[in-house]
Parts: structure tokens; sequence; C-alpha cells
């Protein structure tokens, strides 16, 4: 399968490297030194499931020089979408599907404003890595698993086919026909985790037994599951203690990406993590202090990121 990967940071660079690996054809879209390191050096990956090193590997920031890929998938953060779905028009031919890895719940919409419904798949992925150095991917997690589905309907050939493709890297990949349900599983966990963790900038180990923070991230889960059945999906009311186990197994040293934005003075997610929890939560009349206060209490530093950043 010819596969394009729009942004090569943790996700990109990881999941890019093993489909590298094992054999399909994968085109990097990058940009800076770290286009630079790709084409130099290739693309390092450290990973506890094994190190792994690619080279040569073909690296671009000039999207047309891919041509038509099979499978686009855009691994930027969420504040770049609109950006890489622009990016990924010249990509698209007749047969050609779109599919975002990004936290948060409206990456989808977001994808086929710009690319077509009709093009994207829903998806979430469960894993931790980052970008360690240009041209160079740390993975720190046991788990890396990715479930898709089409965003309206059963499960698909085209849907199959993809999973057929993704499940030859060795992680777990699961077809999904309730793809909503598990992005918004996966919002009640990752809000939680962000924004306790960005909150007291402190490795998961030393908050999460804290019964004061603790009660805090279970309150601002809580506030996450209440949108999600206002807006027409039904979790099970277990879904904030699932997300709570699933805390408490990760790996002491562990941080969310929008946690190390925030401690590196970077822009992070806080907008489609934590913002869009109190926006929501006032069009639909649901209260969400604990995200109200969340917000207001990290805004400041990412409006100073933000203003360094230009």
């Amino acid at each position: 399968m010819k596969i394009a990967v729009i942004g090569v940071g943790g996700l990109g660079g990881y999941y890019g490297g093993l489909l590298s690996q094992v054999g399909h054809e994968v085109a990097f879209i990058a940009r800076g030194p770290h286009l630079s390191a790709l084409r130099e050096k290739g693309l390092q990956v450290k990973s506890v499931h094994g190190d792994f090193h690619v080279a040569p590997v073909r690296a671009t920031d000039h999207p047309a020089e891919i041509g038509p890929a099979d499978l686009v998938l855009v691994c930027v953060k969420t504040p770049a979408i609109d950006v890489a779905a622009k990016a990924a028009l010249p990509m698209m031919g007749s047969d050609s599907v779109v599919m975002g890895l990004q936290n948060g719940i409206d990456a989808a919409e977001r994808l086929g404003g710009v690319v077509g419904m009709d093009r994207v798949l829903g998806a979430v992925t469960w894993i931790a890595a980052y970008l360690e150095a240009p041209g160079v991917i740390r993975q720190v997690s046991d788990f890396r698993q990715i479930v898709l589905g089409e965003l309206a309907g059963p499960i698909t050939p085209r849907v199959q086919r993809i999973v057929e493709a993704l499940g030859r890297m060795g992680i777990t990949v699961e077809a999904a026909d309730d793809i909503r349900r598990r992005l918004w599983e996966k919002f009640v966990f990752i809000a939680g985790f962000s924004g306790i963790g960005a909150l007291t900038r402190l490795e998961v180990g030393d908050y999460r037994a804290v019964p004061e923070t603790r009660a805090l991230m279970k309150s601002l889960m809580r506030e996450v599951l209440s949108l999600a059945r206002a807006s027409g999906v039904h979790l099970d009311p277990a879904t904030v203690d699932q997300a709570i186990a699933r805390i408490d197994g990760a790996a002491a040293r562990m941080k969310p990406s929008m946690q190390r934005d925030v401690e590196a003075g970077r822009p992070s997610e806080l907008e489609s993590m934590i913002g869009v929890i109190v926006r929501e939560g006032r069009n639909l009349d649901i209260p969400t202090p604990t995200a109200a206060m969340l917000f207001a209490s990290l805004l400041p530093g990412e409006i100073k990121a933000r203003t360094a950043a230009l």
C-alpha cells in the first residue's frame, strides 16, 4: 500500500517507520531540521519494543511530489489539522482515504471539510511516543493500538483493507462500527491525563495516588462523559473508572504530549483538549467547572507560548 504520513513527530514517525519496515511504500511530509535529518540520516526509532533505523526514507515538504496515495495518515497535533488537510489534497486519488490520529473529538470533521467527508475514516490511537531530536523518535509505552472505522455505518471493505495493512506492523489494530463512541472514550482519558498533567507538571506516578488530585481528574472526566451523552453518544458510566485504571497502569514516568509542550513553553493542544470542553458545555448547557478552572489556569502560559512562536 502507498501511504503518505503528514506530520513526522512521535505518532507519524513511529507508525510510518513501522509501516516502512514491513514493506509498505511510505512517504513522509515534514519540514525544517526534521526534514533535513530524515533526508541525510534516515529515521531512527528508539522503542521499548525494539529500536530500528529506516534509511533511506522518502521525505519532502512538497506533497505534490508524492502523487496519489492509497492512505494519507494525518499525524499532526490538532492546531495544525487544517493546514495538514490542505497538504493532503495533492495526494488525493480516486480511491484515496484520509485518516487522522489526533486526540480530541473533531479531527475527522475538520479533515472532511477540506478533502470531503466521504474520503475520511475516524480513528483513535493509544500510544506514547515523541520526537526526541530531528530524525529521532522515542516510543515509551507498552501499549500500541489503533481503532478505526467509518464515521457513519458498518465496517466496510476499505476499513478491512486498512486494518490488514496497518496490522502488519505487529501492533493491535481493530475495526469498529462505533468509532464515534471510541473517540469519546479516548477523550475521557486523554483530557483528564493531559489536563492534570499540564497543571501539576509532574510525572503521572507523582500525582495519580494523591486523593485530592485524583478527585480533580475524575471530575474533569465526568464532565466529558456528560458532554458525550448530551451530544448523543452513550458512554457507560464505567468509562471514567476504566480511564483511571489505564492511568494507574501507566509507567510512572509517563507524561502526555500536551504536558510536554506546556512544560517546554511550546504552543499546545489546550484548546482542543480542555477549551473545547468549556465551549461545548456552554453550547449544550452542561456545567464544566473543572474544565473551566483548568483552562483559565493554563491559558496565560498558552498565550505566552503562541506569542513567542510568532
